[in-house]
C-alpha cells in the first residue's frame, strides 16, 4: 500500500533532476560556443591591427581588447546562471607597479578570470595555445609569450616588467595535477630575480572541477560555478631562486590545505 504513492512522488522529482540537467548541459555547450565565437571575432580583428598599427600600439590595444572580450564573456557566464565570480580584490593590483602575479591554477579559466581585471598584463602561454586557431591571434596581437624555449620566455618576461607591466605567470606550470597545489618551477623565481620585481601571489577557489586537470569537456558540471579570487602575500625580489621557490610551495600548500577546491582526481559529477 505504502510503494504506490512513493513511486508517484519519486517521478516529479525524477522529471524536475532531468530537466535541472539538461539545463545545465545547454548552459555549458551555449558557454563553448560563445566563448568560440568571441575567440574568432578576436582572430577577425587581430590580423590587420597587427599588420597595420605600430608594435606597441597594437600590443597596447591587443592587451585591452583581451581584457573587454573576457570581460564580456564572464559577464554573459553570469547572467546565465553558470557561474558566479567573485574577483573584486584584483582591482587592487591593477594600477600597481610591474610584478609578477603568480596564481593557483584548479582550471581553464583561471587567466581568464585574472586577465579580465588587468588590461596591461602579458601572460606566458603554452606553445599550442600560441598556435592554436581560436587563441593565437589574440595572443600574438597582445605580445603573450611562449613558455618555450625557455630562455627566450625568461627574456621577454623580463622585458615586460621593465617596461611597467604585470606578468601573469602560473607557478605550477599547468593545471593543478593534485589538489591543493602542485609542485611550483623555478620560473616564477627566475624571473622575477632577474627583472626585480616582487611576486604577488593570488588564490583561486572554486567548488566545482569543471575544467580541471581530468576534466572531460563533455561533463556537465552542476551550475552555477562559484569562483573566488583572493590576494596572497606579495613576495620581495628573490635572491636565491632555490630557496624561493621552496618558500612559494610552502606557502602555497599552507594558504590552500583549507581553501574551497574541488576533490582529487576529478570526477564526473553524478547522473
Amino acid at each position: 500500500m505504502n510503494y504506490k504513492p512513493q513511486v508517484l512522488l519519486d517521478e516529479p522529482l525524477k522529471m524536475q533532476v532531468g530537466r535541472t540537467r539538461l539545463h545545465e548541459s545547454l548552459r555549458m555547450h551555449l558557454g563553448y560556443l560563445v566563448l568560440g565565437v568571441i575567440c574568432l571575432s578576436v582572430t577577425l580583428l587581430a590580423f590587420p591591427m597587427r599588420a597595420l598599427l605600430p608594435r606597441v600600439l597594437s600590443k597596447r590595444l591587443g592587451r585591452k581588447l583581451v581584457t573587454l572580450t573576457t570581460r564580456i564573456y564572464l559577464r554573459f557566464l553570469v547572467r546565465m546562471g553558470a557561474c558566479r565570480f567573485d574577483l573584486s580584490e584584483l582591482d587592487a593590483l591593477s594600477d600597481g607597479p610591474a610584478m609578477v602575479i603568480a596564481p593557483n591554477h584548479p582550471c581553464l579559466l583561471d587567466a581568464v578570470m585574472i586577465l579580465s581585471r588587468l588590461p596591461g598584463a602579458a601572460c606566458i602561454m603554452k606553445a599550442e595555445l600560441v598556435n592554436s586557431v581560436f587563441f593565437g591571434a589574440g595572443a600574438r596581437l597582445a605580445g603573450y609569450i611562449r613558455n618555450t624555449p625557455l630562455r627566450t620566455m625568461v627574456q621577454l618576461g623580463v622585458d615586460d616588467l621593465a617596461n611597467g607591466s604585470h606578468l601573469l605567470l602560473f607557478p605550477e606550470g599547468t593545471r593543478t595535477p593534485r589538489f591543493p597545489v602542485g609542485a611550483m618551477q623555478g620560473t616564477t623565481g627566475l624571473i622575477a630575480k632577474k627583472a626585480g620585481v616582487p611576486v604577488q601571489t593570488v588564490f583561486i577557489e572554486t567548488d566545482s572541477g569543471f575544467l580541471g586537470k581530468g576534466w572531460s569537456l563533455l561533463w556537465t558540471p552542476k551550475m552555477p560555478i562559484t569562483y573566488r579570487v583572493r590576494l596572497g602575500r606579495r613576495f620581495e625580489p628573490p635572491r636565491d631562486t632555490a630557496q624561493f621557490v621552496c618558500e612559494l610551495e610552502h606557502y602555497f600548500q599552507s594558504e590552500l590545505a583549507h581553501a574551497q577546491l574541488p576533490d582529487f582526481p576529478v570526477k564526473a559529477p553524478p547522473a
